[in-house]
């Protein structure tokens, strides 16, 4: 596995930064403040799903001041694939995986951010069961402040709970004190459950009895059942008689109803006949009227025709008279309008002539000059050259910064940790390995000076040029668009000269058109002494057309009220013959119907009707006590089932607590301690073989009980043990740093980063990458630290260094 780059936008004191990471060993140098370990902080977040929280209290304190939100976006290899790991800080969170696919990233579709830790792990080759922010967090990446950690933690029972949780062993201690509530929870179980089955079986005790009951109350209710059916069947037969008698008795009423309802009727139609013979009078009166007036409203008529003829003729006369105004007007306009225009073309047309004399002068003052073309054309050549120039300088000056930084922490001898002089660089003299360096780099910086110089000042004549070429191009376009626009200006005058000629032709047809319609107005010079003689003979003939015109609706009435009074007449004679025969119905009826033989079947029926209800009530009653004592019945079958399930109950709890039991004496109780041994040896051993090329010394390191720091050598021919509290600060750091690279290897951790760690690691980072001895084993693919030592130069794949330009 190995980390290619990494991108922070918006990241604390980082706005934007891109860093590259090279295989092996990479040391991120820079001054205090400078957003070092914010690398590592950003790194922990996206590829391990770190909390923003454990790195600073506030997830808001993440981004940077000012930002609503920040982005982090790692690439990495796994073998020969490329994977971009991607998580935002602030609302709302993403946290995306993509995978290179043919040049470019596709986001592998995760359903959540468990998913996308899922498949990380698997990458990562991390897949044991604590989380990846974990892992980072105790092995991986710990925190500066966290290197010693719990090895320096007197308290065993504290040691030993921090390494079993760093380890993974500690689910099963927890386990072991989890279970024991479940096992009382249990055993509480079977206790309620057989304090539950006595006061059931009380209740099902009184089964038998209810029983009894149902099978009386069934009896009763049979019994009552066949009385009810019996009673029903009388009833039936008694409300058919009954029904009878009320048909008769209906039929006797609706003939009184009918007869009176004819009588009414029959004095309503004779006035109706008397009403009809008055109106037919009134309408022979009113023909005998209009026959008179008839003529008169025909010479009436023939006036009022004439009239609305006239009247017509009166609106084209007007009409004329209106249109005539018009043309005489619009004459006269055309002919102001042809006189000013003329006028214009012309002016136009001189203007014009002296603003094109006036540009080509202008066009003879603009020249190009071929030299300046040329040398403005190799300005982007020139630029490139220079800013190719600056990054060379940059890149000298940054390897400056980090060989004089060496060269004074190698003179210093002064451990970074301890802050205390370093007993492993004050034991061999420093060399001056740098100087040499150092008066190389200057020389090739000082040559690339007088070079940039000099490229400097071709690209201020470079820009001049262009910057002067530029002007003149601006000047030879501004005069192009003042020759087109006044193209377009002799084409708008040609247009109006066109323009000008309809103009002529529309005031020749005006005229034409006036003279026209004064000719059409002289035919109309007698139309109003018309008008005047048909309005007389009009109102000569008013009086007659009022008689006739008030007579006529009533006149054309007669033929309509002859017909309807002879259909009264016969709707008269009908009626009166029904009643005759309605009535001879009735005195038949009333000799068939017996009021007081029908009131005594009405007093029958509702004896009988009251005794079959009461029995119906009854067979209700009886329903309802047979359903109350079935669903009592089952109830306790219920009961009977329920007592049976808790007794089973009981015994599957039975069973759960055996196995319990057996698990946490047998298994829980004992297995943490057994996989504590078999990490604390494979990794003694591991760190045994560090340590000794860390400290240079025929000494035995391994991780006791209580994963308590013990030494061991001989004395005078005996063994001699010394335990933690007993070594010195260097001892104490070198064994740590060996326990530390012995736990990365065990886990599996292909990557580790590391926060101002001693001049110790770095021997022990020498001494696996040259194979001194026995620690052959290259166990990681990359790593990182933040240091100032010197002793991790000879060691280094990379120096990072950040400054303020980041």
């Amino acid at each position: 596995m190995q980390i290619l780059s990494i991108h922070l936008k918006n990241i604390k004191s980082h706005r934007e930064l891109d860093l590259e990471f090279s295989p092996g060993i990479n040391v991120l140098s820079g001054p205090n403040g400078i957003g070092k370990s914010t690398i590592f902080e950003a790194i922990g977040y996206a590829m391990f799903g770190v909390d923003a929280q454990s790195f600073v209290g506030n997830v808001e304190r993440f981004v940077s001041i000012g930002a609503k939100k920040g982005e982090i976006a790692v690439v990495f290899k796994i073998d020969a694939e490329r994977f971009r790991v991607s998580r935002s800080v602030g609302t709302p969170a993403k946290w995306l995986l993509d995978k290179e696919v043919g040049g470019a990233f596709e986001v592998e579709e995760h359903k959540d951010g468990k998913e996308t830790e899922a498949r990380l792990k698997e990458l990562f080759g991390l897949e044991g069961g604590r989380s990846l922010a974990e892992q980072f967090e105790l092995v991986i990446g710990p925190f500066q402040n966290e290197f010693l950690g719990p090895f320096v933690e007197k308290r065993p029972a504290t040691r030993r709970n921090k390494f079993d949780e760093i380890l993974g062993i500690d689910s099963w201690r927890k386990t072991f004190s989890d279970t024991g509530p479940l096992l009382k929870a249990i055993e509480n179980r079977v206790a309620v459950l057989n304090e539950g089955i006595g006061p059931l079986q009380d209740q099902v005790a009184a089964l038998p009895e209810k029983r009894e009951a149902c099978t009386m109350a069934n009896r009763e209710l049979a019994v009552t059942e066949t009385h009810y059916k019996k009673r029903q069947l009388e009833l039936a037969g008694l409300e058919s008689r009954l029904g009878e008698s009320d048909k008769r008795e209906q039929t006797v009423r609706e003939l009184a109803v009918e007869i009176d309802r004819l009588r009414e009727r029959i004095g309503n139609g004779m006035e109706k006949v008397g009403s009809q013979k008055k109106l037919i009078a009134e309408s022979e009166r009113a023909k005998k009227i209009v026959a008179e007036n008839s003529p008169g409203l025909q010479a009436f008529e023939a006036a009022e025709k004439r009239l609305a003829v006239f009247r017509e003729q009166l609106k084209l006369q007007r009409q004329l008279e209106r249109e005539v105004a018009e043309l005489n007007t619009r004459v006269s306009t055309l002919a102001e309008r042809h006189t000013a225009e003329a006028k214009t073309i012309e002016q136009v047309a001189r203007e014009l002539d002296a603003e094109e004399n006036s540009l080509a002068e202008k066009r003879k003052g603009l020249a190009l000059d071929e030299s300046v073309q040329k040398l403005a054309a190799h300005l982007p050549e020139i630029r490139k050259a220079v800013s190719e120039l600056q990054k060379k300088i940059g890149r000298f000056d940054g390897r400056r910064v980090g060989l004089e930084e060496g060269r004074q922490q190698l003179a210093e001898g002064v451990c970074p940790f301890f802050q205390e002089p370093c007993l492993n660089i004050a034991a061999r003299p420093p060399g001056d390995v740098f100087s040499a360096k150092l008066n190389a780099l200057e020389r090739e910086r000082s040559h690339l000076q007088a070079e940039l110089r000099k490229h400097e000042q071709d690209e201020a004549e470079a820009l001049r040029a262009s910057e002067k070429l530029k002007g003149l191009e601006l000047q030879l376009k501004g005069l192009d668009e003042l020759v087109a626009a006044l193209g377009s200006k002799r084409q708008s005058n040609s247009a109006r000269k066109t323009g000008l000629k309809e103009l002529q032709q529309q005031q020749t047809t005006t005229q034409r058109q006036l003279t026209e319609k004064l000719e059409a107005l002289k035919t109309f010079s007698r139309l109003q002494v018309d008008i005047e003689t048909a309005e007389a003979e009009q109102q000569k003939h008013l009086a007659a057309r009022d008689l006739y015109v008030a007579n006529r609706e009533q006149a054309a009435k007669l033929e309509g009220l002859l017909v309807d009074l002879r259909k009264y007449e016969q709707l008269l004679t009908q009626l009166q013959d029904e009643l005759a025969v309605k009535e001879k119905a009735l005195a038949v009826a009333g000799k068939e119907y017996d009021s007081e033989h029908h009131q005594a079947l009405r007093q029958q029926k509702d004896g009988l009707s009251q005794e079959v209800g009461a029995l119906g009530q009854k067979i209700e009653g009886l329903k309802a006590d047979v359903s109350r004592l079935d669903g009592e019945i089952d109830k306790l079958k219920q009961l009977e089932k329920e007592i049976a399930e808790k007794k089973v109950r009981i015994k599957a709890y039975g069973k759960k607590e055996e196995l319990i039991k057996f698990l946490r004496n047998r298994v829980f109780r004992n297995v943490s301690t057994y996989i504590s041994e078999r990490f604390r040896e494979e990794i003694s051993q591991r760190a045994n073989s560090i340590y000794r090329i860390i400290a240079e010394v025929d000494e035995e390191l391994a991780w006791g009980d209580d994963y308590r720091i013990v030494l061991r050598d001989m004395v005078d021919g005996e063994l001699r043990e010394r335990y933690d509290d007993q070594l010195s600060g260097g001892q104490t750091m070198s064994a740590v740093v060996a326990l530390r690279l012995a736990m990365l290897q065990t886990i599996g951790a292909r990557i580790a980063f590391f926060d101002e760690p001693t001049s110790n690691l770095a021997h022990a980072f020498r001494a696996i990458d040259v194979g001194k001895e026995e620690v052959t084993e290259h166990w990681y693919d990359q790593l990182f630290l933040i240091s100032h030592d010197v002793a991790f130069t000879e060691v280094t794949d990379q120096i990072i260094s950040l400054d303020k330009a980041d």
